[in-house]
């Protein structure tokens, strides 16, 4: 196992590479003015943006801006985010945890409601209870996340005044920035607000995450419950489920420990690409719900050609994906002992 995971963290270095250079040789195509601000570190800098395409060579031959470009970002120097007027590396930081925070309490939920939905939909197929299911995934599949978020604010913030939209309210944000006590730790209000003793700024940041999870949850949720209801379908049909009910076993057993195990593979699979592209943000729910994460800076920063942002994020997409793939197959060694990752 250990071989394993070690050559997998050496493929990460190559994958990386490769990531590296395709978004590098899109980034080739834009003007040497433009390419410049992947340099910026200030808006001092900004001002002068000839100086820098001269003394970076940002005319020279593309190998050669290459190595230049690895060469900046292994000191750490990720560019200036014009969206967030700030420096890269500070402001990837504070987005991050704001994507983070939703998806905490989004993707367990998912992942829980997900598995339990498409095991009762397996288990008691073509039931009402298999159709309704089935009624609400192909619903919140296909009903676009935007508009179903715009629902949700309309209908509670719009109509019942609650669960505003934002990180946290005014009042909070405020009273945090007069504060220089208050420590932002994690950088998520829920959590920090523990940290610090103050329930109520944890309690301000959950009501504001309410809408939000709903959001993820019922638009996400819809795929993983299919995929496990079909898994479900096919391994109650087989014959070692048909061998342990003439043996006598209850359906509780046959369900919870034969079954399921072996349906949760693909479903393991599907969840472990769906958190991967939550980490990077959900960019119609950030944007809808007024939450400054990965996703609303990621669309930020591309309407505005933001490239150092832009190459950052796909750079982090690439470690999020390979090290998601890492942990699946891990779990598949752990859920079927059958599976050996050598």
């Amino acid at each position: 196992m250990t071989a394993y995971i070690t050559r997998r963290l050496i493929f990460l270095v190559f994958v990386l590479f490769g990531v590296s250079v395709l978004i590098f040789g899109l980034l080739m195509t834009f003007s040497p003015e433009r390419r410049a601000a992947a340099y910026v570190t200030s808006p001092q800098q900004a001002e002068d943006i000839p100086r820098i395409v001269e003394q970076f060579g940002l005319t020279d031959p593309f190998p050669v801006q290459y190595a230049r470009w690895v060469k900046e970002v292994a000191s750490g120097n990720l560019g200036w985010s014009l969206v967030a007027a700030r420096p890269v590396t500070e402001a990837f930081w504070g987005y991050f945890a704001v994507t983070l925070e939703l998806n905490l309490f989004a993707s367990p939920l998912v992942i829980l409601i997900g598995i339990w939905l498409g095991t009762l939909s397996g288990q008691h197929r073509d039931t009402w209870l298999d159709h309704g299911t089935r009624i609400v995934a192909i619903i919140g599949w296909s009903l676009p996340t935007f508009l179903f978020a715009l629902v949700l604010l309309m209908v509670f913030y719009g109509y019942l005044d609650l669960f505003q939209p934002g990180i946290t309210s005014t009042h909070t944000a405020l009273w945090v920035a007069n504060h220089p006590d208050f420590i932002r730790y994690t950088g998520m209000y829920s959590v920090d607000g523990i940290l610090n003793g103050e329930l109520w700024i944890t309690g301000d940041a959950l009501a504001h995450l309410v809408l939000p999870v709903i959001t993820q949850i019922i638009v996400v949720v819809a795929l993983l419950m299919r995929v496990m209801r079909s898994g479900m379908i096919e391994e109650m049909g087989k014959d070692y489920i048909i061998t342990a009910r003439a043996k006598g076993a209850d359906s509780h057993t046959v369900t919870r420990g034969h079954a399921r195990p072996n349906a949760l593979i693909p479903v393991i699979t599907v969840a472990g690409q769906l958190v991967a592209l939550a980490m990077e943000g959900s960019i119609a729910v950030e944007v809808v719900f007024s939450r400054q994460g990965m996703g609303w800076w990621l669309a930020e920063s591309a309407t505005q050609l933001d490239m150092p942002v832009l190459m950052s994020v796909c750079m982090f997409m690439g470690v999020v994906f390979v090290v998601s793939n890492l942990v699946i197959d891990i779990l598949y060694a752990r859920i079927d002992p059958r599976i050996r990752l050598t």
